[in-house]
């Protein structure tokens, strides 16, 4: 839950240190400062700085142009992975899944506007980037995503359209407020989202949502396929009935 804090209550170099850190990601994994201060708003000699004292403190490397993350930032991620019980118990869950349906299954929360996964079980790899624990993509064009927005409360789900960016990353991605607000309302009457071709092409997703109470969505469970392989109607007589099988079984461990 987002709530209120006074400007004086934070400490804005641990803000913008961690702005720094989020900078890089899978398809920028190499960046001088320059990339660093244009992506974080920092001023050249305050990103040379902060990058500079990740460097000593061994979360980052330095090559005499480019910085890169170093292995220690994962202790960041691990402090929350093994506090949060329910990746360990969503995982026996996940695995069971893939050996009923031979798909790949994953279960995601979400984080701002994004989707971040917790648990995966993979039978092969069927997208192009290749998914793991601490994965993150966005919320408005996924199964997984679409099952936990459709459940936020109504400002917080406005706070969302204000703040995310949303690009065609498909020709069938739906990325106008109207398009994704009807798709999250097709959630909450159906009970479960399917995401075709949106995030990448040859790519089809079906995903529930896992309630901690009423109307408050925990967790996301999905199973993914080769949109060649199975068209949506075959995917939702397929794997439905699975999810929500696994839906009812996690409903006691969020």
């Amino acid at each position: 839950m987002k709530i209120d804090i006074p400007n004086r209550d934070l400490v804005a170099g641990l803000e913008k240190g961690l702005a720094v850190i989020e900078a890089f990601d899978a398809a920028h994994p190499k960046l001088t400062v320059v990339d660093v201060a244009n992506a974080t708003g920092l001023t050249r000699a305050a990103a040379r700085r902060y990058l500079l004292t990740l460097v000593k403190n061994g979360y980052a490397a330095f090559d005499g142009r480019f910085f890169t993350l170093l292995p220690r930032v994962l202790r960041l991620g691990y402090a929350y992975l093994s506090s949060a019980a329910l990746a360990f118990r969503v995982q026996p869950v996940l695995e069971q899944i893939s050996a009923i349906t031979h798909e790949s299954s994953s279960a995601a929360v979400l984080d701002g506007t994004e989707v971040i996964y917790i648990a995966r079980s993979s039978t092969g790899r069927i997208m192009a980037v290749d998914l793991s624990v601490g994965s993150r993509l966005p919320a408005y064009c996924t199964a997984l995503g679409r099952s936990l927005l459709a459940y936020v409360q109504p400002s917080q789900l406005d706070d969302y359209f204000r703040t995310v960016k949303m690009a065609p990353l498909t020709p069938k991605t739906k990325y106008d407020e109207r398009g994704v607000r009807a798709a999250l309302n097709d959630v909450r009457k159906l009970g479960f989202a399917l995401a075709d071709e949106e995030l990448e092409l040859g790519l089809r997703s079906i995903a529930v949502p896992v309630f901690r109470g009423p109307g408050q969505a925990e967790v996301a469970v999905n199973i993914s396929v080769a949109a060649a392989r199975m068209e949506c109607d075959e995917v939702i007589e397929r794997f439905l009935p699975v999810l929500m099988s696994a839906r009812d079984e996690l409903r006691a461990a969020v």
